[in-house]
C-alpha cells in the first residue's frame, strides 16, 4: 500500500479520533508532507522508536505508540521469560504527551492481561532501568526522546535484565509490531477497570529510594566530600534529572549545590534553549552565568532523560566543556586508580566502550593489565555485556561508557547513568582538588601519560525519502572505495560490520568482524587514528566520527589540526 493509500485509510479508520482526522485533512493538498508522515513506520534503532510528534505512520502518537505495544505485549505473551503475574515497568520524561503515551502504553498491555508499574511522575531512565529487575518485571519501557528538539518524542523497550533489547531481541518485537496491519487488532482498555483488576499499578517510593542508595554505593572516597568546598552549577534542562541529582549530591554531603532555577522544572517545550543537549555549548549557557556569578569549579548539565550528562570545568577565568570522551576517561582512571590504591581492583575487571568512542580508554586499561573490550554504538550492548559477565563470572565489570555523554559504574542498572555519573564525577573533582588538581589539570597530565587522544563528530542531515536513499548512496560508495589516507596518514584497516569483516588493506587478509551486524565503516590509519561513518538510527543523519592519535608531547592545538585535516579528507571522499 502506497504512502497516499494509508493516509486515506487513516481518515477514514473508526479506531481514528475525529481530531487526528481533522489534523490530517489540513494537510490534504501538500503530498511533500503526506509522504514524510505515511512512507513508512517508525523502527527500532539503537536508540528504539523515535519520531516527531502527530499524527501519520511516520510519527509518534497514541496510535503508533499503540501498536508498538501491542506488538510487544505479543512478543511478551509467547516469551518463555513471561511468567503470570510478571508486570511491565513503565517511565517518561518531561516531553510532551509524554505522560499521556506512559499510560496509553499501560493500558494496552493491561488489556492483554500484563501487568504495569507506572510511577507517579517523570524519572529518569537509568532508574527505569533499575526497576525493571528491583520489580521482577519481564520488560521495560521509557517514553523519551533523549535530548532531541521539542517536537520530537520516543519509545524504548527493556528487557528482563534491566537492559535495552539488543538484536535479534529488538528485530523479533518489530516483527510483532508489523503483524499488527489494523489497529482494530490493537487491545486497550479504560484506566479505572485496569486499576480495579490489579493491572494499572503506580510503583512504591522504595523504589527510588533503592536506586539512589546504589548510585550514592558508587562513590570511592565518600569521606572527602562532607569537607569539600568545591562549588557546584546543576542544571536538569527542563528534564527528569533535577530531584535525582540534587538528592543524591545533597546526600552524599555537597554543601555548595547551585540549581539554574530557569531551568529546574519539568518542561517539554524547552523555553531557555533550543536544543537539550549537554554536548552543545549553547545548554550551558545560563549554567555558566551562574558558575561565573557564584564563582563555580564544575557545571553539569544532564539531558532531559538524565541518561547522559555534560560537564564544563573551570578553566581561568573561563569554562572549558569536556567532551564526553574527556569525561569518560577521567571516570576510568579516577575509578582505576582509586579502585587500585585500595586494593579493590578486580584481576579480572573489564571497561567497555563504543567503536566510536576514544582509544585512549584502551590506553589506561592496558596500563593497569585490565581487559578492554568494544562494543557498537547504542549502551543497550554494554548493557548486553554486563549480563553475559553476570551469566558467566568471566569478567568484574567496572565502568563502561560511549562518547555522546554515556557512563555507567556498578551494575545496579544496564543503561547509562547521568545521576551516577554526575556524583562521580563531582567526587573525583572534589578529590584532585584536595591534591591541588583540577579536572583540566589531571586530563593534562593524562595527556603526558598516555598520549595525546583527541575526537570529534560531523553529521550531515538528509531528511526524507530521498535523504534516506542519499544516506544509503555514501555508504555503499565507501564500501566500494574505501579512502587510502585520512588526515595524512594511510588507511591499513577497513571495517564493516555490515558484512562481518575486517579486512587488512597491507597484506589482503579478511577476518570476520565479531560484533552483531551494523551499518558501520571503520577506517583505522597506521598512526593509530581513525575514523568511522555511519547512518543515525533514531534521525535522518549520517554521522562521521574521527579520532585522531598523537604522540606524548603533542598538544591540544596539534590534534585539533589532525583533525581538520581527517574531516576535509573524509568529506572530500563523500
Amino acid at each position: 500500500m502506497d504512502f497516499k493509500a494509508v493516509y486515506e485509510k487513516w481518515l477514514t479508520d473508526p479506531n481514528i479520533d475525529e481530531g487526528t482526522k481533522q489534523e490530517l485533512a489540513h494537510i490534504k493538498s501538500d503530498t511533500k508532507e503526506i509522504e514524510d508522515r505515511f512512507f513508512k513506520e517508525l523502527e527500532f534503532g539503537t536508540g528504539g522508536m523515535r519520531g516527531v510528534l502527530g499524527a501519520g505512520t511516520n510519527r509518534l502518537n497514541i496510535y503508533t505508540v499503540r501498536r508498538a505495544t501491542q506488538g510487544l505485549a505479543n512478543y511478551i505473551l509467547a516469551s518463555d521469560a513471561y511468567k503470570p503475574g510478571m508486570g511491565v515497568a513503565i517511565a517518561h520524561d518531561c516531553r510532551r504527551m509524554s505522560p499521556e503515551f506512559s499510560t496509553e502504553a499501560a493500558l494496552v498491555l493491561n488489556a492483554n492481561g500484563i501487568k504495569t508499574y507506572t510511577f507517579e511522575s517523570l524519572r529518569p531512565t537509568p532508574l527505569l532501568s533499575f526497576a525493571v529487575r528491583e520489580l521482577g518485571c519481564v520488560s521495560g519501557i521509557v517514553v523519551t526522546a533523549s535530548h532531541n528538539p521539542p517536537e520530537y518524542n520516543g519509545y524504548k523497550v527493556y528487557w528482563s535484565d534491566g537492559g535495552q533489547c539488543p538484536y535479534p531481541r529488538d528485530e523479533a518485537i518489530i516483527a510483532e509490531v508489523n503483524k499488527i496491519t489494523d489497529f482494530s487488532m490493537v487491545k486497550t482498555m479504560k484506566k479505572a477497570k485496569a486499576m480495579a483488576k490489579g493491572l494499572f499499578n503506580i510503583a512504591s517510593s522504595t523504589v527510588d529510594d533503592t536506586f539512589i542508595t546504589h548510585v550514592k554505593n558508587q562513590c570511592l572516597n565518600p569521606e572527602i566530600i562532607p569537607e569539600s568546598d568545591i562549588k557546584i552549577v546543576f542544571t536538569p534542562l527542563h528534564g527528569a534529572g533535577n530531584e535525582s541529582v540534587q538528592r543524591t549530591l545533597k546526600e552524599v554531603g555537597f554543601k555548595n549545590v547551585y540549581v539554574v532555577k530557569a531551568q529546574e522544572s519539568p518542561d517539554g517545550n524547552f523555553p531557555t534553549v533550543s536544543y537539550p543537549n549537554p554536548e552543545d555549548r549553547a545548554a550551558f549557557t545560563l549554567a555558566l552565568e551562574l558558575a561565573k556569578e557564584k564563582d563555580g569549579d564544575i557545571v553539569i548539565a544532564t539531558d532531559p532523560d538524565c541518561d547522559r550528562v555534560g560537564v564544563a570545568v573551570k578553566d581561568g577565568d573561563d569554562y572549558a566543556l569536556l567532551t564526553g570522551n574527556m569525561t569518560g576517561v577521567l571516570l576510568t582512571e579516577y575509578m582505576v586508580t582509586q579502585m587500585k590504591a585500595k586494593n579493590k581492583l578486580p584481576d579480572n575487571g573489564v571497561i567497555i566502550s563504543t567503536i566510536v568512542s576514544t582509544n585512549m580508554t584502551r590506553a589506561i586499561a592496558e596500563a593497569n593489565h585490565l581487559a578492554y573490550m568494544e562494543v557498537l554504538t547504542g549502551f543497550k550492548y554494554i548493557g548486553e555485556k554486563i549480563k553475559a559477565f553476570e551469566e558467566t563470572g568471566s569478567h568484574t565489570y567496572i565502568l563502561g561508557f560511549e562518547e555522546s555523554y554515556g557512563y555507567l559504574t556498578g551494575t545496579y542498572a544496564r543503561d547509562k547513568d547521568a545521576v551516577a555519573a554526575s556524583l562521580l564525577i563531582c567526587e573525583a573533582a572534589a578529590f584532585y582538588r584536595k591534591q591541588g588538581l583540577s579536572l583540566k589539570d589531571v586530563l593534562n597530565n593524562m595527556y603526558e601519560k598516555y598520549g595525546m587522544y583527541k575526537e570529534t563528530i560531523e553529521a550531515i542531515t538528509l531528511k526524507g525519502v530521498d535523504g534516506l536513499q542519499q544516506i544509503a548512496k555514501i555508504m555503499e560508495a565507501l564500501r566500494e572505495v574505501p579512502p587510502t589516507a585520512i588526515g595524512g596518514s594511510k588507511v591499513i584497516e577497513a571495517r564493516d560490520y555490515k558484512h562481518r569483516t575486517i579486512k587488512n588493506l597491507v597484506t589482503g587478509a579478511v577476518d570476520p568482524a565479531t560484533l552483531p551486524v551494523s551499518d558501520v565503516l571503520y577506517f583505522a590509519t597506521e598512526d593509530g587514528s581513525w575514523a568511522c561513518v555511519r547512518p543515525s538510527g533514531t534521525e535522518p543523519k549520517i554521522k562521521l566520527y574521527f579520532g585522531a592519535k598523537l604522540p606524548t608531547g603533542a598538544t591540544s592545538a596539534d590534534a585539533d589540526n589532525k583533525l581538520a585535516e581527517m574531516i576535509k579528507d573524509m568529506k572530500g571522499f563523500i
